[in-house]
């Protein structure tokens, strides 16, 4: 069976995290085409983001009290895993500070978070009766891959085999250095069918902060809401 996101072992979930909840369901429904929605079936009443019908992720008002005052907006992203209590554990010998530890998330999961030896905050997911998203392959709008960017890219990849017990296959470790270098942070990138219309779309916005860059011999479109919220957009393999 052929690894992607969303195995075990792999990244299988995100949350923006917003100050500006229409604002952002608006910008990226006109850039990328997810639908933002209110899921009903949720006793949270949650805001859940969906690819024709696809769940690929969640929205979380930052100002609930739930957070600490000026927490700046930013995407969590869970890495699905076997046993959670054993690998937030085995993250902490190999180098993470434990930010959460391990608690459950009502019947859908149990989760932690933590800032791994390179800087990049994470969480992992031990699914229960939530594994996370799920789609078709090759869906356009879809997750992708998952980028790590750092000065130390071996070293950040061993510490996710060392975590998981097994390579992430579906996640790309890539070096930076230099002052211009941004702080090291986990990176969706999406896969659309032409990406230079998302680019037009986000000026249509009155959005300008979209960069391309080449990445691995790939031309990549980066694409930041107005809070600053950023993935990458490559173009769909068929």
């Amino acid at each position: 069976m052929t690894t992607r996101l969303g195995s075990l072992n792999e990244f299988c979930w995100m949350d923006l995290k917003t100050r500006d909840l229409a604002g952002t369901a608006t910008f990226f429904s006109k850039t990328l085409g997810w639908h933002f929605a209110v899921d009903e079936k949720d006793w949270r009443k949650a805001t859940k983001i969906a690819i024709d019908g696809h769940l690929i992720g969640g929205v979380s008002d930052l100002a609930n009290p739930v957070y600490p005052a000026g927490t700046p907006a930013h995407i969590a992203y869970y890495l699905a895993v076997d046993d959670i209590d054993r690998r937030a554990e085995a993250a902490e010998v190999n180098g993470a500070r434990l930010v959460v530890p391990p608690f459950d998330a009502g019947d859908q999961g149990r989760m932690a978070t933590l800032i791994d030896p390179v800087g990049a905050a994470f969480s992992l997911w031990q699914p229960h009766h939530f594994t996370g998203w799920k789609f078709p392959p090759r869906s356009a709008g879809a997750p992708h891959r998952m980028v790590l960017a750092c000065d130390q890219p071996d070293k950040a990849r061993h510490f996710y085999e060392e975590t998981t017990g097994t390579p992430l296959i579906c996640a790309d470790f890539i070096a930076t250095r230099g002052p211009s270098a941004s702080a090291p942070q986990w990176e969706l990138a999406v896969a659309v069918g032409d990406p230079d219309s998302v680019v037009v779309r986000a000026h249509d916005y009155g959005q300008d902060s979209v960069t391309w860059s080449e990445e691995s011999g790939r031309r990549v479109v980066r694409l930041s809401s107005p809070e600053g919220l950023t993935f990458q957009v490559r173009r769909l393999e068929q």
